[in-house]
């Protein structure tokens, strides 16, 4: 199998399992069993990888909080923002492009007395600074659009928009799970109160993640009883998986900017092997996440060419909608045709994906294209 879905999750960095393996085995202590070693060196883990998440996202180690992924973090973010409001304020202003963990949780939110300002974008899935602005009222308390898109790779503005949050006082969260270890990201340059994050689309294992907490927003905690992390997430706190995230960073503040270069390359290269096979590009072709490529394939259904495909492991929409026949709300909302987007694949490229593996996926890709149209042309 050549896997190319990493935006969906990724293989861990053995790197990162050889720091975690101690923390199952003999080092499995409690941090918050504060009466022995096994506690004291399980807590000791834990804020040594509090520390490699805040270096990479440029925060203090204080403004991060563990949970169990970025689904979860993003719920603690809007639902705990939204029980804090001030009094009188009710507005939340969203990109309709979220991934579901957001969309979903502002629906619900607007179920419950909120009421949500739903931005458009344009034709490559940004939004507009300007269009920001424009939608906060003085009811507002909460902008929040995703760093980049889940589906198409596009990089949104964050930080023009993180500047009008803070000229019009509202708070902003970002969803940075998919650019996280990417792209550029700083929690201060970009101007975000509430950032959420997760291991396993960095190379981590899956089970962990955390939300960035700038220092002085107040959220309201979803878990209550037994105070960990700094109350607002209340568990056992899942050391092996947080040392895994912790490392999983490390690696990516050292090695990400050389790693991107590289993932940019073979996704053009994969590009231009498959506009051979008709594949035309869905969103942007720059100010996208440079291992990130969705096509469609001309006259063709996802589904069916996946299927003719088997040794390539790739998604035909977001992981999260997997198995769903609806077209993705993405492609709908960025004006893709119904029959282009039937034939639309997502490739994502990762850490240990090699030319050799470009060049086969392009040549399977192609094979099964032209078989197909041959197929349906009798």
């Amino acid at each position: 199998m050549i896997y190319l879905d990493n935006h969906a999750t990724t293989p861990v960095d053995l790197r990162v399992l050889d720091a975690m393996l101690p923390y199952l085995r003999e080092r499995f202590g409690n941090a918050s069993s504060r009466s022995h070693r096994y506690g004291w060196e399980a807590e000791e883990a834990v804020e040594k990888a509090r520390a490699q998440v805040a270096r990479l996202v440029g925060a203090d180690p204080r403004e991060i909080v563990f949970t169990s992924g970025a689904s979860e973090a993003n719920n603690l973010a809007l639902k705990g923002a939204a029980a804090r409001r001030p009094e009188g304020k009710d507005g939340i202003v969203a990109s309709p492009l979220e991934h579901p963990s957001v969309r979903e949780t502002v629906e619900h939110l607007a179920a419950h007395g909120c009421e949500v300002t739903w931005l458009p974008v344009d034709r490559e899935g940004r939004v507009r600074p300007e269009d920001v602005a424009n939608a906060i009222t003085p009811r507002t308390f909460l902008v929040t659009v995703m760093t980049a898109n889940n589906e198409i790779g596009t990089i949104q503005p964050v930080a023009e928009i993180g500047r009008i949050a803070a000229e019009r006082k509202v708070l902003f969260h970002t969803d940075a799970t998919q650019g996280v270890g990417k792209i550029a990201f700083d929690v201060r340059a970009e101007g975000v109160h509430l950032a959420s994050l997760t291991a396993h689309k960095i190379h981590g294992p899956k089970g962990c993640g955390a939300l960035y907490v700038r220092q002085g927003t107040e959220i309201e905690p979803q878990a209550h009883g037994g105070g960990q992390e700094r109350g607002l997430r209340a568990g056992t706190q899942n050391v092996p998986g947080i040392v895994g995230l912790g490392a999983a960073c490390e690696i990516c503040r050292s090695e990400g900017e050389e790693e991107a270069r590289r993932l940019a390359r073979m996704r053009d290269r994969l590009e231009s092997l498959l506009a051979a096979a008709e594949a035309r590009l869905n969103g942007p072709r720059e100010g996208r996440l440079p291992n990130n490529l969705h096509v469609s394939f001309k006259g063709l259904d996802a589904e069916s060419l996946m299927l003719a495909v088997p040794e390539v492991a790739v998604s035909s929409g977001s992981a999260c909608a997997s198995g769903s026949m609806e077209i993705s709300r993405v492609l709908k909302a960025i004006g893709i045709r119904p029959d282009a987007a039937k034939g639309a694949i997502r490739f994502g490229l990762g850490r240990f994906n090699t030319d050799a593996e470009v060049e086969e996926a392009a040549r399977l890709f192609a094979g099964a294209a032209a078989r197909l149209r041959k197929v349906a042309r009798r």
